[in-house]
């Protein structure tokens, strides 16, 4: 029997008064993603999601956030992630940027590319990332496929 390691991860759905949601191409994986990340050791999911979206987005003036569902997701044999789910509002007006992040861990030097997109659940993102979307208030989700150009 293979022995299972469990990892706590905060995911981050994020929103701007217009509806769309915030995404990056980034490092290690093809395809869309949200911010993410692992909890680390005390931290509380809610925790995780704040440090991480400071960390690989900059932002840092999350409003309305609440917690959406939690999963357990298999990404190879023996290792589970329990993924943490939220929703969050924020005031942006750029519509895309760069950020790099220096905090010293493992990520350090690492460039996110942020852009904004209409949810959808018709298209897919990295590592089953728009499992949720559809959890969106329903004036933030589209049934329009995102274009390869969003």
């Amino acid at each position: 029997m293979t022995e299972v390691t469990y990892v706590g991860k905060a995911c981050a759905y994020i929103t701007r008064g217009t509806g769309e949601l915030l995404v990056f191409d980034g490092p290690g994986h093809a395809g869309l993603q949200i911010p993410k990340g692992t909890l680390e050791p005390g931290e509380s999911p809610r925790e995780a999601l704040f440090r991480e979206v400071r960390e690989e987005s900059g932002l840092g003036a999350l409003s309305d956030t609440r917690h959406l569902t939690t999963d357990i997701w298999t990404r190879r044999e023996g290792r589970r992630y329990v993924r943490h789910f939220f929703h969050s509002t924020v005031y942006e007006p750029r519509d895309q940027w760069t950020h790099t992040v220096s905090d010293g861990g493992d990520e350090d030097g690492a460039e996110f590319a942020f852009r904004w997109v209409r949810p959808t659940t018709a298209r897919e993102f990295a590592l089953d990332l728009d499992e949720y979307v559809g959890l969106l208030p329903t004036a933030s989700v589209s049934s329009d496929a995102v274009s390869a150009s969003d």
